[in-house]
């Protein structure tokens, strides 16, 4: 049985090949996915040291892991497997920094940020109006649901996340979901 090149396999096929102990599937698959990592985590963390940690904690796992990615069979899809692990480190350097001394700082909520590619797919994906609707939202609202919603993140994790107590989180989500329902009807 012959196997694809890894330029041409995707995401999955490499983390079942790493899941094998296929180094160069494990490196193909970090060319691919670290860019777009670090860029993701520095916008939910301003400290390079602290995304630096949670990049290499996540390709450990990844490392570690592969075997149990459930893959397509489940809807998951691979980056959606690296993203949710690297979101969990970072919660988890959030605690540790929080129980030892100050947490890490945060990008700034309140200056408005310049939609990047994953506003612009994810307004894409969901069409004009909820894309709308999404861009109007204050940008502590739309920090909260995209912590919960498009990182699948829960109230106590997004507190962690955002520096926040959880009764905040829990308010803007609803002030967000009011919002989103008042721009669509």
């Amino acid at each position: 049985m012959r196997t694809k090149p890894l330029e041409d396999a995707d995401e999955e096929h490499l983390v079942r090949r790493t899941a094998k102990g296929d180094r160069a599937a494990f490196e193909e698959l970090y060319r691919r996915t670290s860019p777009w990592l670090a860029v993701r985590l520095r916008r939910r963390c301003a400290d390079e040291q602290v995304v630096a940690e949670v990049m290499q904690e996540t390709y450990l796992a990844v490392w570690r892991a592969a075997g149990s990615f459930a893959g397509a069979a489940t809807g998951g899809s691979a980056v959606g497997w690296v993203w949710t692990i690297a979101v969990r480190r970072l919660v988890d350097a959030f605690r540790r920094r929080a129980h030892h001394a100050q947490p890490p700082p945060v990008m700034a909520l309140d200056v408005a940020p310049v939609p990047g590619a994953e506003e612009e797919a994810l307004a894409a994906a969901v069409g004009d109006e909820v894309g709308d609707a999404l861009r109007d939202l204050a940008p502590e609202l739309r920090a909260v649901l995209q912590a919960m919603v498009l990182d699948g993140l829960t109230v106590r994790e997004t507190a962690v996340l955002l520096g926040l107590p959880e009764g905040t989180v829990k308010t803007r989500a609803r002030r967000a979901r009011i919002a989103m329902r008042e721009a669509l009807s």
